[in-house]
């Protein structure tokens, strides 16, 4: 990777070349704004969908920085994450500062946005985000610190247009926890070897022969808070008939974590959850609009 030019390692660092991490991030705070100016009677503002969008980014670039960084001695000795560039030296820790400013910046300038009430959310991310690479060190479960990070990607931009947080937001927010959960655990299973050989947490790990049975029922929490706050808002049909569909395919995902052990089979099941957010964010804006 040191003969890669040094844009396109900032790229790797950055994960922009593998784009499922951050659309799974992205898909709920648009589900978050698609239903709240629904609530609110209003069609969600460019300008807002557009900070929310560059701001997921923002916020997940300073994620996998910060990842890496903490991280950049155990991912040299994890087959996955051998080659990302702090672990393998083709970036020096000062470039991942450097680019880590870069993207507090970003996510900074953007917060300041939003309603005071969204900008204080935004500060309060910033230490579960810091905190959660941390978290497998000592943590059973480290997923669970992720999901409560995914979940201000719901609440900032709710109070955005909302400027409170009601029960559609924590409803859509438990659906957003439940659901990161149910995806980040099927993903771990893919370092549980290594982690268990380094001593590292997860919840792969301490589900143990469970985890198909746990990842479903993540999935069916996720399904059944989808379903409530539709009933709340009244969502029209097109919202039922994507949730079915997301339900079945997260269904799906628990059989075939029960009859397939194929390493590959962990990260297509987690890039399939794209595909699924996706389908129920076409659902919600095809509701709004009927």
């Amino acid at each position: 990777m040191t003969t890669l030019p040094l844009g396109l390692r900032i790229i790797y660092l950055l994960r922009w070349h593998k784009p499922a991490g951050r659309l799974i991030l992205m898909l709920p705070a648009l589900w978050s704004l698609v239903l709240a100016c629904y609530q609110a009677g209003i069609t969600p503002p460019l300008d807002l969908t557009l900070v929310i969008i560059a701001g997921s980014l923002a916020t997940s670039a300073m994620g996998c920085v910060i990842n890496d960084l903490w991280d950049r001695d155990i991912d040299a000795q994890v087959e996955r994450t051998k080659n990302r560039p702090l672990a393998s030296k083709s970036l020096s820790i000062a470039v991942g500062v450097v680019v880590l400013a870069v993207a507090a910046l970003c996510a900074w300038g953007l917060s300041t946005y939003l309603h005071p009430l969204s900008f204080s959310l935004c500060l309060l991310a910033v230490p579960v985000i810091v905190i959660y690479p941390l978290c497998k060190r000592f943590f059973a479960l480290p997923q669970l610190v992720l999901s409560l990070a995914w979940g201000f990607a719901v609440l900032i931009p709710w109070t955005a247009v909302t400027q409170t947080l009601d029960g559609n937001c924590w409803l859509l927010w438990g659906a957003t926890l439940a659901w990161t959960m149910g995806f980040d655990t099927v993903y771990a299973m893919s370092d549980r070897e290594d982690d268990r050989r380094l001593g590292i947490n997860s919840s792969a790990l301490f589900l143990g022969e469970y985890v198909p049975g746990a990842v479903l029922a993540c999935y069916l929490l996720t399904a059944i808070c989808l379903a409530v706050v539709g009933v709340r808002l009244q969502l029209a049909a097109p919202y039922f008939y994507a949730l079915a569909g997301a339900t079945i395919g997260w269904l799906s995902h628990w059989w075939r974590l029960r009859q397939e052990k194929e390493p590959s089979l962990y990260p297509a099941l987690f890039n399939q959850n794209v595909s699924i957010g996706f389908v129920v964010l076409g659902g919600m804006i095809l509701a709004t609009l009927t």
